[in-house]
């Protein structure tokens, strides 16, 4: 097909309310970089950012407290927040800006304690206060602010709009909506107040930028509704333009799509990735006999029907483009701090550049996983060079230097390569991205990431089991988790563990002791965050593939809408939800690092089993001994930087040589080490050869080669206690 220009053919990429405060969800991004490359003119927005900015304003609270008027009286914390309506729409103007980065002198006044008004979510702060010892006064004024955004938040949802939450909103409707007459009834009635101030500024845009196609990225349940109700105002008032939807949402849900009222709605749903499908839509504009399509639902002759005739290949993520961020208003985007926890805040606080190191998952095995699906199951990953490059470009675009990789499960190699390219390029990046947590995390690999800016991973550690762990084919072990996470966080990479409970089989016991597990790796400080799911089985996993096999009992119903979560009885009659409360509870304690002496019983009000876990289990597992073979294939790298050297006389029993002292200055001390001055000037050359800045590296074969040329014993002198030294100061072998 050609390139066909559609400049006077806007395509507008709307992200509906609500994902995140602050950054903006990438996908719109990812696309309008696309469109870029085939030269289609395109408009993007964050819907959401402008509507909760149009809320949480001085005038959208005088409106708020005007809509919701006195008529709750029954709830003393909105009784609360009424009375002080004043004072909450008096400071309500400075402290967005202040989250928005733009007026940090106003932390002193927050953090005062007399500046803001507060009702509940300020309670728990009279168990928090040890927490603050760890937050600087910015991060502590952002938490203050955090609570009482969300006081007004809560106001909101019981007195103005119960849908309202600042990343979904009306998610019940989008959650495992097997039948779309929920969802449909819910669309014919009047719009809500949120809906009123979402369907205005859509207006405005829309007036604005006069498009030929609107695409609604769907990425969770909590966008839906309002991606519904944006294009069922685009139909009554903009006719002629066409309305697409795409993302996550449908991507996992709406394969089995059958529903026909739909359509009074979309003109076109596709699936997987949206490079080419919106491609071949914009194309139809110019060439409207062309009838060809990717992946993609529509409605023809009074039924709906799923095309896939182009025989057009998908780009390959060389092919895709940079992300491209403009139009989203990136000074406008608010940093909040839920939790007083550093690990915990990155979701939140920050403005991050979203970058993908990997289509798909290199892994590819975890049974709860929809790993039938393309986006994990086609594993393509990009050229570290490319990736930095594409980094760079977002540098000089939006003026950040923060990126969160949204792998699935970026892969070490690939981690790897791109940290020894941002560091042979000197440039001043903070990146943090999700991991699985396997042995190839040694700690020297763990250095490197840290040297190139990476602050954090995030990995499921899933269920603490070994045997659910299999189950699962997750590939690790607790031992291997448990010696990975003290590797990155002896680096200073901070961890964040997925945990799941109710998996098919899983018995109390294991339950109770995947607990202690965790308090264990939380006590000795390898885990820094974390967060407790409960198993939901998916349509395109292996487990809601062939139940059968693991134990679980399907309720079938007829799928004319979303299916993905799929209702099930695990054949144990387990009640999984009554350990919800408990687990949550005492993990939030843990992450502030408290309540590690607390009996486990103490977490729940219904009776539980001793722990089967020996209370030094986890430590056992940090002590296995060295490992003293390196491969010889492994690649030794130097990130250090030059060192100034000494010549002294050594003597004993009447001999004398010469010596040589190397001194090594690292970022935060002074290291020495003294060698016979041949092998001293010989290590010198190789640290050189093996420096950073050389893109040819060289392997441990190489260097035993090399030294075996002018000396004996390479071993001896490599696990000898000089290069010891070294190796934790910037010497790695990976």
């Amino acid at each position: 097909m050609n390139n066909l220009s559609c400049k006077n053919n806007t395509i507008f990429l709307i992200t509906p309310p609500f994902t995140q405060l602050n950054t903006p969800y990438p996908a719109t991004a990812y696309l309008k970089g696309f469109l870029n490359t085939k030269n289609i003119s395109s408009f993007q927005m964050d819907l959401g950012i402008d509507v909760i900015l149009e809320i949480f304003s001085k005038k959208g609270l005088e409106k708020v407290f005007q809509v919701s008027g006195l008529k709750f009286q029954v709830d003393e914390n909105c009784q609360r927040i009424y009375a002080l309506k004043q004072d909450y729409i008096q400071t309500i103007d400075a402290v967005i800006a202040f989250l928005k980065g733009k007026n940090q002198t106003l932390a002193r006044q927050i953090c005062s304690r007399n500046f803001l008004p507060e009702a509940a979510r300020f309670e728990q702060l009279d168990d928090m206060e040890y927490a603050f010892g760890t937050m600087g006064m910015q991060d502590k004024a952002k938490h203050f602010a955090t609570l009482y955004l969300e006081d007004l938040s809560d106001y909101i949802v019981a007195c103005v709009d119960e849908n309202f939450g600042f990343s979904r909103y009306a998610e019940r409707l989008g959650r495992s909506a097997n039948s779309f007459d929920e969802l449909y009834h819910q669309l014919n009635q009047k719009p809500t107040y949120i809906d009123e101030i979402t369907l205005a500024i859509l207006n405005q845009k829309l007036t604005e930028i006069q498009p030929k196609l609107v695409c609604f990225s769907v990425p969770f349940p909590g966008n839906l509704y309002s991606a519904f109700r944006c294009a069922q105002f685009i139909k009554t008032n903009f006719p002629n333009v066409k309305t697409a939807m795409g993302g996550g949402f449908p991507n996992t849900e709406l394969r089995d799509l059958k529903d026909k009222r739909v359509f009074e709605f979309f003109d076109f749903i596709t699936l997987d990735d949206g490079e080419l499908p919106i491609e071949l839509l914009a194309s139809s504009f110019q060439l409207p006999s062309s009838n060809q399509y990717k992946r993609t639902f529509l409605f023809e002759n009074n039924e709906v029907v799923y095309k896939n005739n182009s025989t057009q290949p998908d780009y390959k993520q060389s092919e895709v483009g940079t992300p491209d961020y403009s139009d989203l208003q990136l000074d406008n985007y608010i940093s909040v701090i839920e939790i007083a926890n550093p690990m915990h805040s990155l979701w939140s606080d920050g403005r991050w550049n979203k970058l993908t190191m990997a289509h798909g998952c290199y892994w590819g095995k975890c049974t709860f996983c929809d790993i039938s699906l393309d986006y994990i199951k086609l594993y393509e990953p990009i050229a570290a060079k490319l990736l930095v490059d594409r980094m760079e470009e977002l540098i000089a675009q939006t003026g950040e230097n923060g990126f969160h990789f949204v792998d699935e499960a970026a892969p070490p190699a690939l981690m790897r390569e791109v940290a020894l390219e941002i560091l042979r390029r000197k440039l001043t990046v903070s990146w943090w991205t999700n991991i699985r947590f396997e042995k190839s995390f040694t700690t020297d690999l763990c250095q490197l990431l840290k040297a190139s800016g990476c602050i954090a991973v995030s990995g499921g550690l899933e269920v603490a089991s070994d045997r659910l762990l299999e189950l699962i084919k997750k590939g690790v072990t607790v031992e291997q988790v448990a010696q990975v996470t003290r590797n990155f966080t002896e680096s200073g990479i901070m961890v964040h563990a997925y945990l799941m409970y109710g998996y098919p089989t899983q018995t109390i016991q294991e339950t109770i002791d995947s607990l202690e597990m965790v308090r264990q790796l939380f006590e000795l400080g390898i885990l820094q965050s974390g967060f407790w799911h409960q198993f939901a089985m998916t349509a395109h996993s292996p487990v809601g593939m062939f139940p059968e096999e693991f134990g679980v009992i399907p309720q079938q119903s007829d799928i004319t809408f979303a299916n993905n979560d799929i209702q099930f009885t695990d054949k144990t009659g387990i009640n999984h939800d009554k350990f919800s409360f408990g687990l949550k509870k005492s993990l939030f304690n843990y992450m502030h690092g408290i309540c590690f002496e607390y009996e486990l019983q103490e977490w729940f009000d219904f009776k539980i089993p001793k722990t089967k876990i020996a209370p030094d289990y986890i430590i056992s597992c940090l002590e296995k001994d060295e490992n003293f073979n390196t491969k010889p294939t492994s690649k030794i790298v130097w990130i250090g930087g030059k060192p100034s050297s000494e010549l002294f006389t050594k003597s004993k029993k009447g001999q004398s040589w010469e010596m040589m002292k190397l001194t090594f200055h690292t970022k935060i001390e002074t290291v020495e080490i003294s060698l016979e001055k041949e092998k001293a000037i010989w290590l010198m050359k190789i640290l050189e050869k093996i420096s950073i800045s050389n893109s040819k590296t060289l392997t441990f074969s190489h260097l035993k080669e090399d030294f075996e040329t002018h000396f004996e014993d390479f071993e001896l002198f490599w696990y000898a206690k000089p290069i010891k030294s070294l190796r934790n100061a910037g010497l790695l072998v990976l």
